[in-house]
């Protein structure tokens, strides 16, 4: 058989080489689609098994912890984020707009993930004109601090790069965002806006003069890019050294105490999508065991991620997480050396925070975590993801209000 093949023509040869190629390349992207389809499908039933189940937020064990959170004033204006997203709306064609609006308590809300593969709702930059764009652009401005508005742009133009890496500019491209609006926005009733995204996931709702912009999840792989359009782009470098910041100066007791597993060899994050009703317990370093110096270094990792809302909102969420620092936990997984990759957590009734180093997803990369694929996600537990607490708390006083009226 093998000198009967030997002896054809070289044409010939060629040819039937070309054809067993491409037989073989086909089995492969076969392969390979319909692993992308088991993936979606089980995260699509991931999403609806999510949705189905009544909203409570991330508790411990404990359940709900009350009286948290007010509808109060802050005396910082949110009137620039509500003519930010008028003049979007303003610059959308009425089917466009059709699809961008949604009521203000919404499922759609909780749908967002990170996974680039799933159907999202909305309006993607992809389909929007310059001048769209630019006004897209204006509400992440304003309801973003300029480092906030900074890092999601270079999220962005690193799913570009990781399109060129791995030849998928189909998928993972610059402008496949998509932004959805519920509610209309107001000073007074509540509304918001969500950027929904791979690695890019922003929920900002507004009532009155208040603020809430969890869960948000940030991103990349790669973190840097080292060639293509957007060569020296980097993200979530300082994410990383805050966090190392704070576990390097533990003693050898405080540094048991956060260590809450032996090694990193792989995904560690808990808070990411359609886990908006985790039961996670406090475990790790609490804030009442850190000296002075150490409280600000935790403050600086907390800073790093609320930092990411406008200055003046971000202050009012620092002065909540202040309040309960003594019961702000700190945990870590992994190594503590400058070039190590690990997992952190900061927990408190007010905030939580994950960072984690995890395995490669398309880099051409040994499949363990990477400094060059990075999760983080905050979220407000105790029932204020996505400003829920103070929602239910509008809708309790407009009810009370309408009666005592009557």
């Amino acid at each position: 058989m093998f000198r009967s093949v030997m002896k054809l023509p070289s044409r010939r040869r060629f040819g039937r080489v070309c054809a067993v190629a491409a037989i073989f390349t086909l089995a492969v992207l076969t392969v390979a689609a319909a692993s992308w389809q088991r993936g979606g499908n089980r995260f699509a039933d991931l999403e609806q098994r999510a949705i189905a189940e009544p909203f409570s937020g991330v508790t411990t064990g404990h359940g709900i912890e009350p009286d948290l959170f007010s509808v109060r004033a802050t005396g910082v204006s949110t009137e620039p984020v509500a003519d930010a997203a008028r003049s979007f709306l303003d610059s959308l064609s009425e089917a466009q707009r059709d699809r961008i609006l949604f009521r203000v308590d919404d499922p759609e809300w909780r749908r967002w993930a990170n996974q680039h593969s799933l159907p999202r709702q909305g309006v993607s930059f992809e389909e929007l004109d310059e001048r769209q764009r630019e006004a897209a652009f204006g509400l992440l401005r304003a309801g973003l601090s300029a480092e906030g508005f900074r890092k999601s742009r270079d999220i962005m133009r690193l799913n570009h790069t990781l399109g060129e890496i791995s030849g998928r500019l189909d998928e993972l491209g610059e402008w496949l965002y998509y932004l959805t609006v519920m509610g209309e926005p107001s000073a007074e009733e509540p509304w918001g806006w969500q950027l929904d995204g791979h690695h890019l996931i922003v929920n900002y709702f507004v009532l009155g003069d208040q603020v809430v912009m969890t869960p948000t999840f940030m991103g990349s792989e790669p973190t840097a890019a080292e060639s293509g359009a957007f060569a020296g782009v980097a993200v979530m470098k300082e994410e990383e050294q805050r966090g190392l910041d704070l576990v390097l100066s533990l003693n050898g007791e405080q540094r048991l105490k956060a260590r809450i597993g032996p090694s990193k060899d792989g995904r560690n994050a808990l808070a990411e999508a359609f886990r908006d009703n985790l039961v996670l317990d406090y475990a790790g370093v609490p804030g009442s065991e850190l000296d002075a110096s150490q409280k600000e270094l935790l403050l600086a990792v907390i800073r790093e991620f609320v930092g990411s809302m406008a200055d003046g909102h971000a202050r009012v969420k620092m002065e909540e997480v202040r309040e309960h620092l003594d019961r702000t936990w700190f945990a870590w997984v992994g190594d503590v050396d400058p070039e190590g990759v690990f997992y952190y957590r900061v927990h408190s009734p007010v905030v939580l925070i994950e960072f984690d180093h995890q395995p490669p997803v398309f880099l051409p990369l040994p499949r363990v975590p990477t400094r060059q694929h990075v999760h983080s996600v905050i979220r407000t537990p105790n029932g204020n993801d996505y400003g829920k607490d103070l929602l239910r708390q509008h809708y309790l006083e407009s009810h009370q209000t309408a009666g005592h009226d009557d």
